[in-house]
């Protein structure tokens, strides 16, 4: 076989060229070992053959030495690297020889001398079409690498080979099961010797099973490129030194159809030195953040689902001082005293409004130096409540690996932090845990678990459009918030001021939207803690945006956030706004289209991509 194909031998180890020396020097091999260290290794109690010949064999291999093992050729190299792949699996068990950057000419080679070559067979391959940069995609292991080590007995219990291809991270992985499909089963018929003198198919196996995705790839494509534009836009300001990433999550508020995950980060390519914007999407649901007032919302839900207060309530906004404290304001209001309502305080952003729900949590309204000792259960009882909305806990999206967020300390001395947790300034978020909980407030008050898949279909039999559905994935329901109707739509409404209002945070991007939409943005104050080690403890601004649109009948959902934006914790940046707007301005752009078009998801095809030049196939490296 070594003279007919070309098979590499970077994966030739050190064990194997001794292994391999000591079978074709056999004699010389074991003289290497005294008979008195052959007697003394036989004299030990309890041990058993194999045990014996192993303890030889360790002492032949420590003294082999670099000159003989300099006697083996190219060409005993290449027979040790095939002889290699033939043994590292089970008796019986096919095994690849060699998968890549197979030559028409090789195949053609062996295939014609199969006759000649027992035990040994030809068969096509499959490679992983990459047409997306998407990184949720996920990627398969090459043959080289096989099963991983930590998943192995996982697979070889599920009659996978050492060396299939599996899925091993994210969509690739999470629907491993569906994807991979059924290997067909042989017997092989031996003779008294073991050989094999026939083999008989008794199952073809059969394909696995074809993916839809929720995502919509004209959406995505286009969101990405507003997230880059955004981000180096932020990037090439001053005070730009810790920014590196920003996501997008848009969703169907109604069924949980996630339509564009979005996440780019700046990296520098270690070939160039230079500064390169990647895929990130992973991040959306992997790495989480404090995220400022855009969970006001669920604060105020929080404070009325509990009884601390009404939508009727009224608060005057006033710096706060608590007993041994600094102050703590709104932003827009350092100084004075200012009455406002619900509405206004979403619309505005006021922190103290926030302050003053958290007190009334704990059961202790506000008072000028008053001193503040949490009872036990407030925070349990706000974060129990976030976690109605999805904030903190596992959103159940149906990708791996997905990120809780970090909860900070409590305890009866952590008054001040509390009030932190009702501005979004104490616990971290995922960007996807924003979005399902600004979908559960624009659809009613129902969590809905998000996916990325929408469909699964028998694989195809003509190879030019999907096969027959199998199941289609609609809404899961997780759980509804403990809210009545008339305080969600209370709520809707503020965050449709946020939009529109005099002092609306958002007025100046969603002002003059032609479609109507509401939402609330984020300014978060924290210390950096991201990938820059010498940099921890910076003050830096993380910013957040959730909304949904249209107001009346909701039909997206979506959350932005920019992490580490800026250290000039007080410069004004709107980074955050301009990419919802240029988000939700292609979402209605594109339903523009495929109206025009008359395009649906029950009449959109969905054609199978014929074969495309060996050029263009690209697989990911092992190593």
């Amino acid at each position: 076989l070594a003279q007919l194909i070309e098979q590499p031998t970077k994966r030739v180890t050190l064990r194997d060229k001794q292994d391999f020396w000591m079978i074709k020097n056999h004699d010389a091999a074991y003289a290497k070992v005294t008979d008195k260290e052959k007697k003394k290794i036989r004299a030990q109690e309890n041990v058993t053959e194999s045990q014996i010949n192993a303890q030889i064999d360790k002492l032949v291999r420590e003294r082999i030495t670099n000159e003989e093992l300099l006697q083996l050729t190219d060409n005993d190299l290449e027979v040790l690297a095939i002889y290699r792949e033939m043994v590292s699996g089970y008796n019986l068990s096919p095994q690849i020889i060699k998968s890549e950057n197979v030559s028409a000419d090789e195949f053609a080679r062996v295939s014609e001398r199969l006759t000649q070559l027992p035990g040994v067979n030809t068969t096509t391959d499959w490679k992983r079409l990459k047409l997306s940069s998407l990184a949720i995609l996920g990627r398969t292991t090459v043959p080289a690498k096989g099963i991983p080590k930590e998943k192995l007995n996982y697979y070889l219990a599920r009659d996978y080979s050492r060396n299939d291809r599996v899925g091993e991270s994210y969509i690739e992985a999470q629907y491993e099961d569906l994807l991979q499909g059924q290997k067909s089963v042989v017997k092989n018929i031996t003779n008294k010797k073991g050989q094999v003198v026939d083999t008989i198919t008794t199952y073809e196996g059969e394909p696995g099973k074809d993916l839809v995705l929720t995502l919509d790839s004209e959406l995505t494509a286009a969101t990405e490129k507003i997230v880059e534009e955004e981000l180096l836009k932020l990037k090439s300001q001053g005070g730009s030194g810790l920014l590196d990433r920003a996501f997008l999550v848009m969703m169907d508020p109604n069924t949980g159809d996630i339509l564009s995950m979005v996440g780019k980060k700046i990296e520098k390519n270690p070939e160039t030195g230079k500064n390169e914007v990647v895929d990130y999407s992973y991040g959306t649901f992997t790495t989480a953040y404090e995220s400022g007032s855009a969970v006001k919302a669920a604060t105020l839900l929080t404070g009325y689902k509990l009884g601390a207060i009404r939508p009727s309530t009224i608060f005057g906004d006033e710096p706060i001082q608590l007993l041994n404290t600094k102050k703590k304001s709104s932003i827009f209001n350092r100084s004075g005293y200012i009455t406002m309502d619900g509405l206004r305080a979403l619309e505005q952003s006021s922190n103290v409004y926030m302050f003053k729900t958290a007190l009334l949590i704990n059961g202790t309204p506000y008072s000028y130096g008053m001193p503040l000792r949490l009872k036990d259960d407030t925070f349990p009882k706000m974060r129990n409540s976030y976690a109605q909305f999805g904030l903190g806990v596992n959103t159940g999206i149906d990708l791996p690996n997905e990120f809780n967020g970090v909860q900070g300390p409590t305890g009866p001395t952590y008054g001040g932090k509390a009030l932190d947790l009702a501005i979004g300034q104490y616990d971290t978020y995922t960007p996807l845990q924003l979005a399902q909980y600004i979908s559960t407030i624009a659809n009613g008050g129902y969590r809905i678990q998000p996916h990325v898949v929408k469909e699964v279909h028998e694989p195809s039999k003509d190879g030019q459009s999907l096969g027959q559905l199998v199941t289609e994935i609609g809404p899961t329901i997780l759980n509804h918030i403990d809210n009545s109707s008339d305080e969600i739509n209370y709520v809707k409404q503020g965050l449709r001021r946020v939009y529109t209002g005099a002092n609306g945070t958002a007025k100046r991007q969603f002002a003059n939207a032609p479609y109507t939409a509401a939402g609330k943005t984020g300014t978060a104050e924290v210390v950096y803690y991201g990938p820059l080690r010498d940099y921890y403890g910076t003050s830096t601004i993380n910013l957040t945006h959730v909304g949904f649109a249209p107001f009346d009948n909701p039909e997206i959902a979506y959350a932005v956030v920019i992490p580490w934006a800026t250290t000039y914790t007080t410069q004004h940046l709107s980074n955050n706004n301009e990419i919802a707007r240029r988000a939700v301005d292609k979402y209605f752009e594109l339903k523009a289209k495929y109206n025009a078009e008359k395009v649906t998801d029950s009449n959109v095809k969905q054609p199978i991509l014929p074969a495309i030049s060996k050029d263009k196939i690209g697989e990911d490296e092992q190593k």
